[in-house]
């Protein structure tokens, strides 16, 4: 089994209220709960606001540090979710079903390097 990163990205701004978040929020849990069930959730996360983040960048011998997101944009990993799946198909029929819990959010597949396992027998 290969294993994938799900990324979901949203858009810069306030949270939604809950009347909008709170029917996403069970979607997603159920979305998980299939893939718990399926075998194939390995570990999800949401993150916070990018203005939180820290950037570390080496600057000759040193490291500087500076405050809020490497790159600004309108939208941001929001958060993800990694599985696994026997191959790129799979993780896309995944991420499918995620696009669908989600509703409007663009969701990013990608293939995680050097992190197979070994096939179950």
């Amino acid at each position: 089994m290969k294993q994938y990163l799900l990324g979901i990205y949203q858009p810069d701004g306030p949270t939604p209220p809950p009347e909008v978040l709170d029917p996403v929020m069970k979607r997603l849990e159920a979305f998980r709960q299939e893939l718990r069930d399926a075998g194939r959730w390995v570990f999800s996360a949401g993150l916070h606001a990018p203005d939180t983040a820290t950037v570390l960048r080496a600057k000759g011998d040193d490291v500087v540090i500076t405050d809020g997101p490497f790159t600004e944009g309108k939208e941001h990993l929001g958060g993800f979710t990694v599985i696994r799946a026997a191959d790129l198909d799979e993780a896309l029929d995944w991420g499918r079903k995620l696009t669908r819990a989600i509703g409007l959010l663009p969701i990013e597949v990608r293939p995680m390097q050097g992190m197979e396992e070994p096939a179950r027998d």
